[in-house]
């Protein structure tokens, strides 16, 4: 699994990085979607690695991914910064177009 960071988004998360939460989780949001299969991927910063997540390639970050979540992702992944908000996509297609600043910095819940 890969995630490309355009220099757009690059830029923003240099700007919101907070030093207490180093890392890049791409999350599987089920929060008000129903049952746990009805969900969105976004990203989410967040302070440590558990044993059960895995890395996600990538030049710039540490990315990980929850291995049970992997499901939910593409193999090769794009994050860019789109009109104020981050969007995930793969070639297939968008993950989540709309993924908010304030979303990201509040970090995962597991």
């Amino acid at each position: 699994m890969e995630l490309r960071i355009t220099a757009e988004a690059k830029q923003q998360l240099e700007q919101i990085q907070d030093p207490g939460r180093p890392l890049i989780r791409l999350f599987y949001d089920t929060e008000g979607c129903g049952c746990g299969v009805n969900g969105l991927p976004t990203i989410r910063l967040d302070k440590e690695e558990l044993s059960t997540d895995r890395r996600v390639e990538n030049d710039v970050y540490h990315v990980i991914i929850d291995s049970q979540q992997a499901i939910f992702f593409k193999k090769d992944m794009k994050l860019d910064f789109v009109k104020g908000t981050f969007r995930l996509s793969s070639p297939d297609g968008i993950l989540n177009p709309i993924i908010p600043i304030k979303d990201v910095k509040e970090g995962a819940v597991l």
